[in-house]
């Protein structure tokens, strides 16, 4: 399946504030409103522009809004943003709900058809407030209903009533979230890479759907951050999860990133971003690792990928199982870590004769700077499992 790089940059910006944390406003009247939010929006590398805006505290419309980041030659249209409900609190102001209008975008062959967003519980913070966090615009839960991409008006994927729950940190508190997406749905006959086409055949997955579900925390003060859950499923095939904690992601951090950023799209094209490169590669050195984990639950998947195998081969799923049990500790020696080769190998053989879990897990004695990540993986890659304390499992 082919859609061009722009339709995709499109299709971000036209959800950047669902997947970005909003920035407030302070004004009572809907200029003064929508000028705030401009300002804001503009600290996080986003521009938004707008032709008109009217109403009043229960209902403030801006017509003709515009999006574009650093890098976008052209803003993206996205119609009418609707706030409603504005009242006072601390100096700033609460939105009941802040919306989208449902749009469409096209290019050449590809369509996207995106739902009205809606985000409840905005709230505004004061422009002058002492507190760091009072730069950011908090919301208490976002939804979209769906999310569609055709191509060549054909349905290629789908996605249904997502969501994203926020509880603000209050009194040092981490923030938490959660969010989930009930159903997506993709073609894949719209592969057009033919060796990937003839896989997908041989498997059954012409037709894929299932389900995401995600979780976390932040902590804003040291820069805590802990994605708990990211589930994604595949109905009839198997759930990839993954874990991630690391430190070190601050307000600060933040700040300094999204101005890195922006110096980088703002070169010309063509033009040598090695300085910018180092200076990123630097700021990345003030997190730590503090652990990670990557899992696949097995849902029939394993069984078609062996028995596609075996038939492409004339043999029988299970020789297929044995020759993978032979060949993984000549391949897993290369590590040089006896001791994680073993792991690895018994992990394999219980999943192969027994397919329901197989995971990955990092969990050093103490965080590691990224900083030593990276060099360890320059300087001595054999070492650095060991470092990061990596395990394998199956069928915990």
């Amino acid at each position: 399946m082919t859609i061009h790089r722009p339709l995709f940059y499109k299709l971000a910006f036209s959800t950047i504030l669902f997947t970005l944390p909003l920035h407030g406003a302070y004004a009572q009247d809907a200029n003064a409103v929508a000028e705030r939010f401009k300002e804001l929006l503009a600290a996080q590398s986003v521009d938004l522009n707008w032709s008109s805006v009217s109403g009043d505290a229960s209902k403030m419309v801006f017509d003709g809004v515009t999006f574009s980041a650093p890098g976008e030659k052209e803003p993206f249209p996205i119609g009418k943003l609707t706030f409603e409900g504005v009242t006072e609190e601390n100096g700033g102001y609460k939105v009941d709900t802040v919306s989208t209008e449902p749009y469409h975008i096209t290019e050449d062959k590809a369509v996207i058809d995106v739902s009205t967003m809606t985000f409840s519980g905005v709230k505004l913070p004061a422009a002058n407030a002492a507190d760091p966090l009072a730069s950011l615009l908090m919301y208490d839960s976002a939804q979209i209903a769906s999310v569609g991409v055709k191509v060549a008006d054909k349905q290629v994927f789908s996605l249904s009533n997502m969501n994203i729950e926020v509880t603000p940190p209050v009194d040092d508190k981490p923030m938490e979230f959660t969010g989930s997406a009930e159903k997506f749905t993709a073609d894949l006959t719209a592969v057009e890479d033919p060796q990937s086409k003839v896989i997908i055949d041989g498997l059954g997955y012409q037709n894929i759907s299932g389900n995401l579900e995600m979780a976390g925390s932040w902590q804003p003060s040291d820069g805590r951050m802990a994605l708990s859950q990211y589930d994604i499923t595949v109905d009839n095939a198997g759930t990839l999860g993954m874990k991630f904690d690391f430190g070190g992601y601050t307000l600060a951090f933040v700040k300094s990133l999204q101005d890195m950023q922006k110096k980088m799209a703002d070169q010309p094209a063509g033009a040598d971003n090695s300085t910018q490169g180092l200076a990123m590669l630097g700021l990345m050195q003030q997190l730590t690792f503090h652990g990670a984990n990557i899992r696949f639950d097995d849902d029939s998947l394993t069984g078609k990928v062996l028995a596609y195998v075996a038939k492409q081969q004339s043999m029988q799923p299970k020789d297929i199982a044995n020759q993978a049990k032979a060949i993984v500790p000549f391949l897993t020696a290369q590590l040089n870590n006896p001791e994680l080769s073993g792991q690895i190998t018994a992990a394999v053989n219980k999943f192969l004769d027994d397919p329901k879990s197989l995971a990955i897990t990092a969990t050093p004695a103490s965080p590691v700077p990224f900083a030593m990540i990276a060099a360890g993986a320059m300087s001595a890659p054999t070492e650095l499992p060991k470092t990061l304390g990596v395990t394998v499992t199956a069928n915990e």
